[in-house]
């Protein structure tokens, strides 16, 4: 044995309150064996949902002199995760981060985190979609939910639910942008009324996939952040892209579930803190599909 710890550069916002982001990032990897190696794109005192106000510190000036401190040290790492940007100017700095540090060895993960519930994010424009847009070519797996893949296929906004047969179409559409693999999240399940799904394309083996879990009426911030943390933990540990899926859908189903009970103000988030240890646990693998 080596020793070699998975590294993983992580490109995301800072919250001081409110498990989202880097906070939910960081532990959730860590506990998989994952090295997290965080660059801020910025600084928030708190998450924007369910807060009167927010201390905002962008870090667009200081992501470039960062970034090269990196390039001189002759850092690498086996995972490149992009999520929160703020504008088309920290898109540009990441592109040009993973044309640098990207290779053919090491996994690009690339969240087009834009908006939610059917609408974009108070501090994005339309700009932000067309950039995202030539962005995600450089991914070999995109996370969008069904909010922003609907918006990186055109749409204003996206429908109530879609069929097998349009999931595919969606799939294949936005692999067609770039990425080899496509996952997009918080789907509605068209036959089921309480469920919802996580789909999924991988190109090179042209398979569709889906997982779906049962929907708890209880919206948490950073549940999307977690999520594509454990299936990057999970790909980088040698699964295979559906074990990851329901690897992930699985933990962050026990996440809401745990703190649903509770009377706590949602805002805050799941408590991870209570659920990380399953993390290290045997998975049970049951709830994928092909689609």
């Amino acid at each position: 044995m080596n020793g070699k710890i998975k590294k993983v550069a992580a490109i995301h916002d800072l919250s001081g309150f409110g498990r989202s982001s880097l906070t939910a990032i960081i532990p959730t990897l860590s506990t998989m064996g994952v090295q997290v190696c965080p660059l801020p794109t910025a600084i928030l005192s708190n998450h924007t949902g369910g807060f009167e106000s927010c201390s905002y510190i962008d870090l667009t000036d200081s992501m470039t002199e960062y970034i090269d401190a990196w390039k001189k040290n002759k850092l690498s790492f086996d995972c490149i995760y992009s999520g929160f940007l703020g504008s088309t100017k920290q898109i540009e700095i990441v592109s040009d981060f993973i044309d640098y540090f990207g290779n053919q060895k090491n996994l690009i993960v690339i969240d087009p985190v834009m908006g939610d519930n059917g609408v974009l994010y108070r501090s994005f424009t339309s700009e932000i979609i067309l950039k995202m847009k030539t962005f995600i070519r450089k991914a070999d797996i995109i996370t969008p939910n069904f909010t922003e893949a609907a918006f990186l296929l055109g749409m204003d906004t996206p429908p109530e639910k879609i069929s097998d047969e349009n999931a595919r179409d969606w799939l294949l559409k936005l692999s067609n942008m770039g990425p080899k693999m496509v996952v997009i999240t918080s789907v509605p399940d068209m036959a089921k009324e309480q469920y919802t799904n996580v789909l999924a394309y991988d190109r090179e083996n042209n398979i569709f996939w889906k997982v779906g879990c049962r929907y708890i009426p209880a919206s948490y911030p950073g549940t999307g952040d977690t999520f594509t943390s454990v299936v990057i933990g999970s790909l980088l540990q040698g699964d295979s892209l559906p074990v990851a899926l329901d690897r992930a859908t699985q933990f962050i189903s026990q996440c809401i579930k745990a703190s649903y009970g509770f009377n706590y103000p949602k805002r805050e988030g799941v408590l991870l803190e209570k659920e990380l240890g399953i993390l290290n646990m045997p998975v049970l693998i049951s709830g994928y599909e092909m689609l």
